[in-house]
């Protein structure tokens, strides 16, 4: 994605946040991106374990129970 991107670019990436946002609010934004993230793999990875436990199989003393 980002194969051509050499340090001059980047630098200037950086510079024209810091313009645009300011020291003071770059902290603030990455800990809310940060934050977003990691909400982000815990739903996920709830998400997952929703999956993995619905195709689990029955045991047999369940599918019993559900017979009579």
């Amino acid at each position: 994605m980002f194969q051509n991107v050499g340090a001059g670019e980047l630098l200037i990436i950086v510079l024209v946040i810091l313009i645009l946002f300011g020291s003071k609010k770059i902290p603030e934004l990455a800990q809310g991106i940060g934050k977003g993230m990691r909400e982000f793999k815990k739903a996920l990875n709830d998400v997952q374990e929703d999956i993995k436990i619905s195709d689990k199989p029955e045991s047999k003393s369940e599918s019993k129970e559900e017979k009579k």
